[in-house]
């Protein structure tokens, strides 16, 4: 059902150093964290307030900005976070990445026109799965990270929603989403932004 297209080369980027790097070599667009609701809380992240300086730097060189808010929200959140979405669309963010399913549906309410896409931690492995997100309002998602190939090539021919896969990248030892090892082991969630990288351990 998938269309081919030309793909996009989409890059992490957590600092300036990091975004130079990545517009410098091709990237496509780029993907960073905030300083809040995002999965990598402990690492270097741009804040707020440097978005519209980030976007302006981005956009003027032809490159995307994704926002990653791909966390679990706490009800307790729902008022800081629909203000900080208002903020991320107000900066021109070319989309949001999302892992909680309601924060979708929030984010559709709030702020319309600003495209969501489906974080690997929605453990999107199927085409069933992807209806339901896409009906739910996101424009992309981002497969989990176990499939093979040839499970993606399955995936893609059952779903007309784009997808993104990861090419390169730490290889967690819990599944995509169900990020229970880090907690399990250290009493840090990975789903709240503190992985403790289980993975890396001897």
């Amino acid at each position: 059902m998938s269309a081919h297209t030309t793909p996009e080369l989409l890059s992490p980027a957590g600092d300036w150093e990091a975004m130079r790097a990545a517009v410098a070599n091709g990237a496509d667009a780029v993907y960073f964290g905030l300083s809040n609701f995002n999965a990598r809380a402990r690492a270097a992240n741009f804040t707020l307030e440097e978005l519209p300086a980030v976007m302006k730097f981005l956009h003027a060189r032809n490159v995307k900005g994704f926002v990653t808010l791909n966390t679990l929200i706490f009800s307790d959140e729902l008022e800081a976070v629909a203000r900080f979405v208002r903020a991320v669309a107000e900066a021109g963010a070319d989309a949001v990445i999302v892992q909680d399913l309601g924060l979708v549906r929030l984010i559709k309410r709030i702020a319309p026109t600003l495209p969501v896409h489906g974080s690997t931690q929605m453990t999107l492995t199927e085409p069933r799965g992807i209806a339901f997100v896409t009906a739910l309002g996101a424009e992309r998602v981002v497969l989990a990270r176990e499939l093979s190939l040839a499970d993606i090539q399955k995936v893609t021919a059952g779903t007309a929603t784009p997808v993104e896969v990861f090419v390169h990248g730490a290889l967690c030892v819990a599944y995509s989403g169900q990020c229970l090892t880090s907690e399990a082991l250290g009493g840090r969630s990975a789903n709240r932004g503190q992985c403790a990288q289980a993975c890396r351990l001897p």
